[in-house]
């Protein structure tokens, strides 16, 4: 396990008790080097929509647990977020929860001169991605999918 992934598990645990106390769930943990600087980036979502004061809640008791366990080597900025609407899709949870909803598909390569597709998402496996078009289904090798968003176009 890399670094960076060990650093996002440990913090989806400090994360696990206080977002199920505040009735709210984890969409995505990330830690990433952006220029010179690393960020911690903690994505939660409730019903009806994360606010401001919601996340501010969440930065400060997931603030005081990092502070606590202090596993983080590096200097790193703590970001606590909603994940938006045209949020990513990585992981199989996120996907069944985005089933019937409108996704926007990006290819690493075209396929007839397309890398980009939208439609209603029908299923998913560990190897296929399918979405139902204006035209017709289509299915997606997931090694072939550079990312997965939810979209409100159609």
């Amino acid at each position: 396990m890399s670094k960076r992934e060990n650093y996002e598990r440990k913090t989806e645990e400090l994360l696990d008790p206080i977002l199920t106390e505040k009735g709210f769930e984890l969409w995505d943990v990330e830690y990433v080097r952006e220029g010179q600087d690393y960020y911690l980036r903690a994505y939660i979502d409730k019903p009806g929509g994360i606010s401001i004061d919601d996340c501010v809640d969440v930065s400060r008791a997931l603030s005081d647990k990092l502070d606590e366990v202090n596993f983080i080597d590096d200097a790193y900025i703590l970001e606590v977020s909603s994940p938006g609407l045209f949020r990513v899709l990585k992981k199989d949870r996120e996907l069944e929860k985005s089933l019937g909803r409108t996704v926007a598909i990006k290819l690493y390569k075209a396929i007839g001169k397309e890398k980009e597709f939208r439609g209603t998402l029908k299923s998913f496996s560990d190897e296929i991605i399918e979405i139902e078009t204006k035209e017709e289904g289509k299915e997606f090798n997931r090694s072939d999918i550079a990312s997965v968003r939810l979209d409100t176009e159609l």
